[in-house]
């Protein structure tokens, strides 16, 4: 096996380590609370600690195997001599838990786990557990999983292991070309053979064996010797499964391919004596027949691990079979167009010809009695002239009947067409279900480690507070359940410290002292809603109030404004409430990172608050990034795509209706009042306008008003005309040029037109800053950040290979003032210099992949146009000597980290007002 696939193999197996410390972690929260052991979450904790210790060491990682192996013997314990587990225990085998995630994480960057971490980290708290437990001796902390399961850890692994290697091969035999077939029956050999080893089943292992040496003898028969094991393998497998262990064949025999066969002994159906449940939930119940060994297979669900680079191009291919698709939809619908075109142009054809052939057949003056000479003189030339007419209203006939013809067949086809792309968007929309579904995840991956997080922050300070989860199966697409993370757990801790009081506060209210916090998932249309409530003390509006004062707002709009207005001042950067700063409460700053991290993903964020009784937090996201359905408008001659989701209804503009006070325009709407916003007023475009498809005809052509959402309020958005929906494909927008405020990705129609993406609560929130800063009688603005450079362009490129470095000191200059852009090491930056960013400073790390700082400010000094540019160096090296390096280079400033903030920002207001 190549190095590449060998390591590819070990970082699926600790994906897989992670999936089974979740569940231990689910299971053994709050263990010390019940007064009795629960035998089946008991069974799943010691699967999945077994599970780690074996796959731990046949991927080579020792280290976690060990230790995986002693944890699993404290759970043997607690299990087999129903052993009393109070809240020291719990928290020291839910601290082992961490220790094994240490060193999973560890696992993945360096092949030996450092011995002196252990010694200080982990083995103090597996001695403590010796102590509490007692020492483990193997032999009597050997258990088989409980009968109600029904089946031990041996013919778990058989039915999961062995199972995944024999698909794996199977799919190879099944293709005509058979890629990689040595090399794969080879490994798997040898793999399987160290599997028999671990769990000593000697035949399994000495099966392994003779399958390899037959492989090296006979390396032209690869296809004989890998049939002949898939079948030994198969009803080895199943004999195990049956606990007919005794049966299991020991070797294959390549002399005779079909005496081989009928050699290897054949596990027969029998009458089973104990229940035996597969992993997948399937049952064999007391006295029912057993399946033969060849259909054993079939009563299993299998699964595949697919990684996620493959799901995103599966994803991307997706996104241009539906922009192929939407441009099939507009070229059939032009040719249904142009058949109405022929269609009416043979009807006005035919309308001549029958014009023709009346005024043949009454011609000017027939029918007077009587004719001048020159008329019956004339009478030949005019049956000659008749007859003329007559042959060409004969051919014209025949033309006619042709078109007619040719329209007919058109339109059959158009018919048979349009059966056929209806039966493709079905398809595509079945194909993306699926894809969608490969992508989800359960929310419960998300939350299951939210318990323990609360637990810990009980524990810590006091207080006695339950989680409450539902909706754990709702299913979010993967990159979206990411993203909520962050914003979540602070949510979470917020609700933790600002919302559940202390219990003495709580009882003094008549509340109960345990708190509760619960945490909802639903869907709601094509949206996935997730609501955090807690059933505290609620935020108080005054405290707002006199925050907002303090900060320099405006005192007259703060008392005028209304509680919805004042809450989302909770979102701006660095206001909080809390009487003392503390890690806990974020330090003063966090919501507003939670509603700008939701707004990457298309999500939004309200709150609402009733004082002394609770707080509640309602998010909402797309169930999907890569497709969304949209309303097509246009402002000034640009089409713009507004998600649905974003839309609550579509108004026609009633200018009648419209209501104006003390400047301000709003509708009335199902008895709210809705400020009335004209898009055209806040988008200029200093492009070319570029018209629609002047063949199409918008659905509404006169101006509308889209209902949106801005936090807890309505607000109508005015737009010329709206298109209608469309489902596309979202592609992002890459290049030196940030997008505009209210603007995320774009997507591209049938026709080839980029279409910009509207991410509707970004736009509306940047019309408002705007609004505030206008209106002298409305300055909610944050009057508390630093003062920032008065010059056009106060853009600084940050230079570093660390995202989070990146994101903490972005926030940082971005409370001060600055517009930040970002490089992820010094050949990144010096692209973006040269294809024309403009920035007025750049604060640049050393250390770097690629070109490291000392290489980027060589090459930035070097040439002219960036001669004066200031640049700051931070980084981790203090010595004098290179600093002294980065100042003859030509840097500006150097700070080693960690770094005093506020003179980093001195420095760099110095620096850019020299």
């Amino acid at each position: 096996m190549s190095q590449e696939k060998e390591r590819e193999i070990q970082l699926q197996f600790l994906e897989e380590a992670q999936d089974y410390l979740n569940t231990i972690d689910s299971r053994l929260i709050g263990i010390s609370a019940t007064t009795e052991i629960d035998n089946q979450a008991m069974d799943a904790v010691l699967r999945a600690a077994h599970s780690i210790k074996g796959g731990a060491a046949m991927m080579g990682f020792e280290t976690l195997s060990h230790l995986a192996h002693r944890v699993e013997n404290f759970f043997k314990v607690i299990k087999t001599q129903k052993h009393s587990v109070d809240a020291e225990v719990e928290g020291l085998l839910l601290a082992g838990v961490d220790c094994l995630r240490r060193v999973v994480e560890l696992s993945y960057q360096v092949p030996v786990v450092d011995r002196q971490w252990l010694e200080s980290n982990v083995n103090p708290i597996l001695e403590r557990l010796d102590e509490l437990l007692g020492p483990q001796a193997e032999e009597n902390t050997v258990t088989p999983l409980s009968p109600v399961n029904g089946q031990d850890t041996v013919t778990m692994i058989f039915e999961t292991e062995v199972e995944e290697c024999l698909q794996r091969l199977e799919m190879i035999l099944a293709d005509p070309e058979k890629p990689g077939l040595f090399e794969e029956i080879s490994t798997m050999a040898q793999d399987l053979g160290s599997l028999g080893e671990i769990l000593q089943v000697e035949a399994f292992k000495n099966l392994c064996e003779s399958i390899n040496q037959h492989l090296e003898t006979t390396p032209d028969r690869v296809e004989e010797i890998a049939s002949l094991a898939v079948q030994a393998w198969r009803r080895s497998q199943a004999a195990v499964v049956t606990g007919q262990i005794d049966t299991l064949p020991a070797a294959i025999d390549l002399v005779n391919p079909a005496e081989a066969a009928e050699a290897i002994p054949v596990v027969p159906a029998k009458v089973a004596e104990t229940s035996i449940t597969s992993v997948t939930g399937s049952s064999l119940s007391e006295k029912q027949e057993l399946a033969p060994a060849t259909d054993f297979k079939e009563n299993q669900e299998n699964t595949v691990r697919v990684p996620i680079k493959q799901l995103e191009q599966l994803n991307d291919l997706f996104g241009e079979l539906t922009i192929e698709r939407n441009g099939l939809d507009l070229h059939l619908e032009r040719l249904r167009n142009s058949v109405k075109i022929l269609e009416r142009r043979t009807r006005t054809l035919q309308q001549s010809y029958t014009r023709l052939q009346t005024e043949q057949a009454f011609p000017s003056g027939e029918g007077q009695s009587r004719q001048s000479p020159d008329q019956s003189y004339n009478s030949f030339d005019r049956r000659d002239q008749d007859n003329n007419l007559e042959g060409r209203l004969q051919e014209v006939m025949a033309n006619l009947v042709q078109l007619q013809e040719v329209t007919e067949d058109i339109d059959l086809s158009l018919k048979d067409t349009d059966q056929i792309v209806g039966d493709l968007n079905r398809t595509a929309k079945q194909l993306q279900t699926c894809i969608t579904q490969l992508r989800m995840r359960p929310f419960s991956d998300l939350v299951g480690r939210f318990p323990r997080a609360l637990r810990e922050l009980a524990l810590q300070y006091g207080k006695n507070v339950e989680l409450k989860i539902q909706g754990g199966s709702t299913l979010i697409d993967r990159s979206i359940l990411e993203a909520l993370n962050n914003p979540l757990m602070h949510l979470l801790r917020n609700a933790f410290d600002h919302g559940i009081e202390d219990p003495a506060t709580r009882q003094a209210s008549g509340k109960p002292e345990q708190g509760t916090i619960e945490i909802k998932a639903a869907y709601r249309g094509n949206q996935a809603l997730i609501t955090l409530s807690d059933d505290g003390g609620g935020i108080d509006l005054d405290k707002v109030r006199v925050r907002a004062q303090q900060l320099g707002l405006d005192a007259a709009a703060i008392a005028t404004a209304r509680d919805e207005e004042l809450l989302t001042l909770i979102f701006e950067p660095g206001f909080s409430t809390a009487d003392q700063v503390t890690a806990l409460s974020g330090r003063g700053v966090g919501m507003d990172v939670v509603r700008t991290n939701l707004r990457q993903i298309r999500g939004g964020i309200k709150v609402d608050t009733t004082l002394g009784v609770g707080t509640t937090f309602t998010i909402n996201v797309p169930l999907t990034l890569s497709v969304a359905r949209v309303l097509l408008v246009e402002s000034q001659g640009m089409l713009l795509a507004f998600p649905t989701t974003a839309i609550e209804e579509i108004l026609l503009l009633n200018p009648e209706q419209i209501l104006t006070s003390v400047g301000e325009e709003a509708i009335p709407w199902k008895g709210y009042r809705v400020p009335l916003i004209h898009l055209s007023d806040w988008l200029q475009f200093r492009c070319p306008q570029v018209t629609a498809d002047s063949e199409a005809t918008p659905l509404m052509s006169v101006p509308s008003v889209l209902i949106l959402a801005q936090g807890n309020e309505w607000v109508g958005l005015q737009v010329d005309c709206c298109w209608g929906e469309q489902e596309v494909a979202i592609r992002p927008v890459e290049g030196a040029i940030a997008m505009p405020p209210g603007f995320t990705g774009c997507t591209i129609l049938g026709d080839g037109r980029v279409v910009p993406l509207v991410n509707a609560p970004d736009l509306l929130h940047w019309i408002a800053s705007c609004q505030q800063q206008r209106s002298p009688n409305l300055e909610l603005e944050d009057k508390y950040q630093a003062a920032a450079p008065q010059s056009q362009n106060n853009t600084i490129l940050l230079v570093d290979d660390s995202i989070n470095v990146r994101r903490f000191l972005s926030l940082t200059l971005e409370k001060a003032g600055y517009r930040v852009e970002q490089a992820r090491d010094g050949q990144d930056a010096l692209e973006k210099l040269l294809s024309g960013l403009p920035i007025t400073a750049a604060i640049c790390d050393i250390d770097m992949p690629r070109l490291d700082g000392y290489g980027f400010l060589a090459r930035v000094k070097s040439n002219p146009a960036f001669q004066n540019l200031p640049i700051v160096m931070l980084t981790s090296r203090s010595g004098d000597r290179e600093r002294q390096l980065a100042m003859n280079l030509g840097a500006t400033a150097y700070f080693c980290k960690p770094y005093n903030k506020q003179e980093l920002l001195q420095t760099l207001n110095n620096l850019l007002q020299n």
